[in-house]
């Protein structure tokens, strides 16, 4: 071998090596006991299960990607429903016209309540839903129904009307005060709002969950993403899912950040089924 071509040889091994210790990951994905995983681990998992609960960080540029990226994965070989928090119930009829090209984006932002990142972080998946004809669920309740719960309690929601009652889950609402991430709520607002604080969550939460069971296909996955609190510790939402239809394969995903990706901390352990860990320093959407 010449003495050039020993050192064209010495150049490009070097920088192979620097490339490979130069390379920065964004996110790293971990099962519920702390064990890294991959990406195509947590697809095999989702192609199983009935009906997914995407816990997000509304702000997370990662988290965002990967809800998309993971929906156009399941939908190569499945057919797909997909449900949002980020849409209220009484909206979805304006969903289902912009859907059926009935009226376009402007249209829509005027019909329905959008949220303030819906054109960067929640558009791209109404329109991968739009573009196979997938059903896309408006699963939230609306906003001034957890304000009454807050208020006054779920007694407060005995006084609306017929239709109003069909935009929130059935009536009684069942509700465990137990549960952590309701004990929890409470601790971190430092008691504000009482008893009735962690009820209107459980509104919500019980509202998404009917939803997502009302327009369950069997033949297809349900997939709905939510901020990763209402499905945490395989509660919330979860909960009221395994109340009706226990015998459902549910999966859970979370997000976290972490200065320090390549370990979950033991806080992060058993949130979900899969936790992704984001580096602290990515980008937020807002």
């Amino acid at each position: 071998m010449s003495t050039l071509l020993k050192s064209i040889l010495l150049i490009v091994l070097m920088a192979i090596n620097f490339l490979s210790f130069s390379q920065m990951d964004a996110y790293q994905i971990y099962t519920a006991k702390g064990k890294k995983t991959t990406y195509k681990k947590l697809v095999k998992a989702a192609d199983k299960s009935d009906i997914i609960l995407f816990g997000e960080l509304h702000n997370n540029a990662i988290a965002h990607w990967l809800e998309l990226e993971v929906l156009k994965s399941i939908a190569e070989t499945k057919s797909v429903t997909v449900g949002a928090e980020m849409f209220e119930a009484d909206n979805q009829e304006p969903l289902n016209l912009y859907l059926s090209d009935s009226i376009d984006v402007k249209g829509l932002d005027s019909t329905a309540r959008l949220w303030n990142n819906f054109r960067t972080d929640y558009q791209p998946l109404v329109d991968f839903a739009k573009s196979k004809q997938f059903p896309f669920i408006a699963t939230n309740v609306p906003r001034r129904y957890a304000s009454k719960v807050y208020k006054g309690g779920f007694e407060n929601l005995d006084s609306i009307s017929v239709l109003e009652k069909t935009w929130i889950a059935p009536l009684p609402i069942a509700y465990d005060s137990s549960l952590s991430g309701y004990v929890e709520m409470l601790k971190m607002m430092g008691g504000h709002g009482g008893d009735n604080l962690p009820k209107a969550q459980a509104l919500k939460d019980a509202t998404m969950a009917h939803f997502i069971l009302a327009n369950y296909n069997p033949n297809s996955t349900f997939i709905h993403y939510n901020g990763s609190y209402h499905s945490d510790d395989f509660q919330g939402i979860l909960w009221y899912l395994k109340l009706q239809k226990i015998e459902l394969n549910y999966l859970t995903i979370t997000t976290v950040t972490q200065a320090d990706i390549y370990k979950l901390s033991d806080e992060a352990k058993q949130k979900a089924d899969f936790i992704i860990v984001v580096d602290k320093d990515v980008t937020e959407t807002y």
